[in-house]
């Protein structure tokens, strides 16, 4: 039992299966929820734009917001700092006798370099640092292989998972009680009120505006709620190329990379609507889309910062880029009517279909040559999903530097148009 405790949340804005969480209101008398703004995300990329956009900004404090009120329900609260993790719980442990640090871990090779300076602290200290996986549907220990050996193709790897009918990884349940924070820390809440600056968009297809779209734990379980009431699950795979529209897809995406929702919470609800109205392709899918989720978190384990050179994985020479085809892109001008409604879309509102994703991701690297690490970065920018697993692993997978043998995706925009949006309606709504 720890006296003094400090949790960092990072991409786990949530309470319930957050087993990082968990571990630190069992093994504390005293307990600091934290989060920390870094400066680094408000810095201009070197392609010119801020790392993380406006709409990105606004689903992140509702989501803090939304974490805030539940901790303050249980008597605690989320104490918001300005600055890197590392100089933050410095001065708290300055402050304070902290005796141990509590977060998830995150495989990505800015994450990890911020744990090693954070491990690096408690080593200097003789603090311990407690750092969980948590975000995969099925942990690591339980997959039918090891990390270095995972299947470098999807499909084996799902054959595999499929194989041992180990699905996911049951959830774990919320603390039922927080310690509370100590008597002798005073910290002022300043927790950022959502900007209000933004043209709000009437056709967005996720109005994370309205209430029932708005960041946060409380309203991710009240959209998986409504969701399954709908029996929605049933024509996922049949609509979920669709270009637009609040029904399409599941939407469950901004709540799952901001972390206030689980896929393992997900899959548990999803077997219980499966067990009371029936299984079909439809439901089936919505897990093989939440492994593809899982494989690019593994291959993240396997491979770490690899993924991040211009070559990829690959023995391709470095990308091209042409910075006024790229300004072209992201501004929607590019001549070519389906892309530039994507963008469009993107740049209003901060999401885009899966489907279109594809399309503009492979017109930007093989109609205009551009660096696909520029296209991986304007969306980093803009999505409200944006999540550093899944965006590294598909701009890989279409520029062909990732584990795909097949080298790459191209996708016909004209076909693509012609499949998708035959009526123009979509086209329409956004040119």
């Amino acid at each position: 039992m720890h006296k003094t405790s400090v949790y960092l949340f990072r991409q786990d804005l949530r309470l319930e299966d957050n087993p990082a969480f968990s571990k630190a209101c069992s093994e504390s008398q005293f307990l600091i929820p934290i989060y920390c703004r870094s400066p680094e995300n408000q810095k201009i990329t070197k392609w010119g734009f801020p790392r993380e956009g406006i709409h990105r900004s606004y689903f992140l404090n509702d989501s803090l917001n939304d974490l805030n009120q539940q901790l303050k329900a249980k008597g605690s609260e989320l104490c918001l700092f300005e600055g890197e993790p590392t100089y933050v719980l410095q001065d708290l442990i300055k402050q304070l006798q902290v005796d141990a640090i509590y977060c998830e871990e995150i495989a990505a090779p800015e994450e990890q370099n911020e744990l090693a300076l954070i491990e690096a602290l408690g080593k200097d200290l003789g603090i311990p640092i407690h750092a969980t996986w948590q975000s995969t549907m099925i942990d690591p220990g339980e997959l039918p292989f090891s990390v270095d050996e995972m299947p470098e193709q999807f499909t084996q790897f799902r054959i595999q998972i499929e194989k041992r009918k180990h699905l996911f990884t049951p959830p774990k349940s919320a603390p039922k009680a927080i310690p509370p924070l100590p008597d002798e820390f005073k910290h002022q809440q300043a927790l950022e009120v959502s900007p209000s600056n933004i043209a709000l968009s009437t056709q967005s297809s996720f109005p994370y505006w309205k209430e029932s779209f708005r960041g946060g734990e409380s309203h991710a379980k009240q959209h998986l709620h409504q969701y399954l009431q709908k029996r929605l699950p049933h024509t996922y795979k049949k609509t979920r190329n669709e270009l637009f529209g609040e029904d399409y897809s599941s939407k469950f995406s901004p709540w799952l990379a901001n972390g206030c929702l689980s896929s393992r919470i997900v899959m548990t609800q999803l077997k219980e609507f499966e067990a009371e109205f029936g299984a079909n392709e439809g439901s089936y899918w919505l897990w093989f889309e939440l492994l593809w989720r899982d494989y690019f978190r593994v291959l993240h384990l396997k491979w770490g910062s690899a993924l991040y050179h211009a070559r990829g994985l690959s023995d391709a020479p470095p990308p091209q880029h042409n910075p006024k085809c790229f300004e072209k892109w992201c501004a929607g001008n590019t001549g070519e009517s389906i892309v530039d409604a994507g963008m469009r879309e993107l740049h209003a509102t901060g999401y885009l279909s899966n489907r279109l994703r594809q399309v503009v991701a492979s017109y930007l690297i093989y109609d205009l040559n551009c660096d696909w690490r520029a296209g991986a970065a304007w969306f980093e920018s803009q999505l409200i999903d944006y999540d550093v697993y899944s965006n590294q692993g598909n701009w890989l997978y279409i520029a062909g530097r990732g584990t795909d043998p097949r080298g790459g995706r191209r996708f016909n925009p004209k076909k693509q148009a012609d499949d998708h949006d035959s009526d123009k309606a979509y086209r329409s709504l956004w040119l």
